[in-house]
């Protein structure tokens, strides 16, 4: 069958196809569409979201345990955030096949850095594949899951923004392949990670290289194609082949070799080398992972170019254009597009509770000296922009809980943490635990919009329930307090700031109204019920 797909909804698909039985994940763009593909498509898998990437990890892990087929999502930053889980993985291995996808962020249009994934490949020494177009996305899918169990090891799946979000036709199997049975796996011990078991099992995984190195050339996903004029060549990975081939002409006669599986495959480079490659030019996504692998791998009289070089861009994201420059041909005429379109920054949405949230934090924080307000990851982050300008630092999920405490601890007052309700279970809870323990002078004021806001209204695993939570971590009752964000109760919200930055101690004030876009949807659907 024939499906126009997004790079997301193709791994999606092929995952359905390949016989999976549960998706882990925490939403994050650009990855959040394969889940809430798997969920709109196939809701007999187990597919609901993670609180966050670890627990999403370390449950397919345990699905994986018993046999059965588990794919992990999440965009690159998600990786940090997984990593205990997943780098030990590796040092388990796996029983049913296990998948970790990985959704980069080059450019980052909606990110902190530009981190390439492909790096925990190489830190965890396993395997890694990198689809060139939506096609081999869901090819690779059962090719992954395959190879996860024939290797017994789990496979890094790395896709960038354009991949994830450009849409292809896809040729999709007529039959799904079944669900795997549940099977135990053969020998517990590798699943115990005490250093005597881990010591032998870290030596099997090194011992494993060569295999992986083996399978990454001879399996088909790497192809090497030898050139008229073989003193050129170039190397390219995932995405990067599509901008090559929208330019390459035939008759430039340089040998390419594709790279959409990792380790790389030495011998195929061996080969090009052989051929004659005196010049050669490295197109990768990301950073520049095999330039600089390449310098350690070909003579040293040959010439590599790429980002490192300045004949790629050394940050953002490739495109066409600077391909064709990077391959010699002259630039085609193009509209700038800062000419033609007018920007238009971020704002948040009109009628959205944060606003009403930080009119209010705004108008009591010019009432102290010295205010410091630490922000979080979320859509709220925009409160750092026009009109508000409310925040002072944002660095990564949970991080505003914990610098305010380290702020406090260095004497500042008031010490202010805007978190979000998903980011809250995310990743704020054991720094709110923190300053319970320490009896933090800090207010946490969690913007609660009832969803995961800033990546499409995913269910938040905290709804209902926050209250339960600060005081369960030791947050005095009388001092976790909820509010109403609305210009009606802009004196009420104020009041209760005050009193709290007031409070010698740790207090969480809860400013909870839904997010005014998931509120259309759920009263569009009640009118049409």
């Amino acid at each position: 069958m024939k499906h126009l797909l997004l790079g997301d909804e193709a791994i999606a698909q092929g995952a359905i196809d390949a016989g999976l039985s549960g998706v882990y994940a925490y939403p994050g763009t650009p990855s959040t569409e394969v889940t809430e593909y798997i969920q709109l498509k196939a809701k007999h898998l187990h597919c609901r979201w993670a609180a966050n990437e670890k627990t999403a990890m370390e449950a397919a892990l345990g699905m994986s345990y018993m046999g059965k087929r588990a794919l992990v999502c999440m965009k690159h930053v998600g990786m940090n955030v997984c990593a205990d889980a997943f780098m030990n993985a590796a040092i388990t291995g796996v029983n049913g096949g296990l998948i970790v996808l990985a959704a980069d962020d080059p450019s980052m249009h909606s990110s902190q850095n530009e981190q390439d994934s492909r790096f925990y490949a190489k830190f965890a020494m396993i395997p890694c594949l990198e689809p060139c177009n939506q096609q081999q996305a869901y090819d690779m899918m059962a090719y992954g899951f395959d190879l996860s169990e024939k290797l017994r090891t789990p496979i890094l799946l790395r896709v960038t923004t354009r991949m994830a979000h450009s849409r292809a036709v896809v040729n999709t199997l007529d039959t799904p392949r079944p669900q795997n049975e549940l099977s135990m796996p053969e020998n517990v011990n590798h699943f115990i990670l005490l250093p005597a078991f881990a010591k032998r099992n870290y030596a099997e995984l090194v011992a494993a290289q060569p295999t992986f190195v083996a399978h990454s050339e001879q399996d088909g996903q790497n192809v090497y194609t030898r050139g008229t004029f073989p003193q050129k060549a170039i190397v390219t990975t995932g995405i990067g082949y599509n901008y090559l081939m929208e330019n390459y002409d035939a008759s430039m006669g340089c040998s390419i070799l594709r790279i959409t599986q990792y380790p790389l495959p030495a011998a195929l480079i061996g080969q090009m080398v052989k051929d004659g490659a005196k010049e050669i030019l490295v197109i990768e996504e990301g950073q520049p992972v095999v330039e600089e692998l390449l310098r350690g791998m070909v003579p040293s009289d040959i010439v590599i170019k790429g980002r490192l070089t300045g004949d790629l861009p050394r940050m953002g994201e490739l495109s066409p254009d600077c391909v064709r420059k990077a391959i010699g041909l002259d630039a085609l005429p193009v509209h700038e597009p800062e000419a033609i379109v007018v920007g238009r920054p971020p704002a948040l949405c009109q009628g959205c509770g944060h606003r009403d949230m930080y009119t209010a934090l705004n108008e009591v924080a010019r009432e102290y000296p010295n205010p410091r307000i630490f922000g979080d990851i979320g859509c709220y982050t925009l409160g750092a922009l026009s009109p508000f300008h409310a925040i002072h630092a944002c660095v990564e999920m949970g991080a505003s809980v914990t610098m305010a405490k380290g702020a406090a601890d260095a004497g500042q007052h008031p010490a202010i943490a805007v978190i979000g309700d998903s980011t809250f279970t995310h990743s704020g809870m054991t720094g709110l635990l923190d300053c319970v323990n320490a009896n933090a002078n800090v207010v946490v004021l969690i913007s609660d919009n009832l969803t995961t806001g800033m990546t499409g209204g995913q269910d938040s695993a905290g709804t209902g329930r926050l209250e339960q939570i600060c005081t369960g971590l030791g947050v005095d009752p009388a001092h976790v307090r909820v509010v109403v964000p609305l210009p009606k109760n802009m004196d009420e919200i104020k009041n209760v700031l005050r009193e709290e930055i007031d409070y010698a101690g740790t207090s969480v004030v809860i400013a909870r109204r839904e997010c005014i876009q998931t509120l259309k949807r759920h009263l569009k659907a009640a009118k049409k019920s």
